[in-house]
């Protein structure tokens, strides 16, 4: 699926001091199971329906940008990526707010 088929899409930029190591943490979390790969500060994961565009150039943020061709999917695929992020984020409270656009 290519990103111009994914019309719909939503993004937060999570305050944490951890940002690059949650990305990599995501992506070979992921990777195990489904298309998902990252270089320096960028990550992409390729879901079933969507995906999730992560960028931590910002130290202090992770960005995430998910996409995907329905808002039913949008809404599993920002849960997926929000309940996985805060997991391996335990010792933080980690605020994640999708704005979509």
């Amino acid at each position: 699926m290519t990103e111009a088929s994914l019309p719909i899409a939503s993004q937060d930029s999570v305050a944490t001091p951890k940002a690059r190591n949650y990305l990599v943490q995501l992506c070979k979390h992921f990777a195990h199971k489904i298309p998902a790969t990252f270089a320096d500060n960028h990550g992409n994961i390729q879901f079933d329906g969507g995906a999730c565009d992560l960028n931590a150039d910002n130290a202090n943020a992770l960005v995430l940008a998910v996409s995907a061709g329905s808002p039913d999917k949008l809404t599993t695929l920002e849960d997926v990526v929000e309940r996985h992020l805060k997991r391996f984020a335990f010792k933080e409270e980690l605020s994640v707010q999708w704005v979509r656009g």
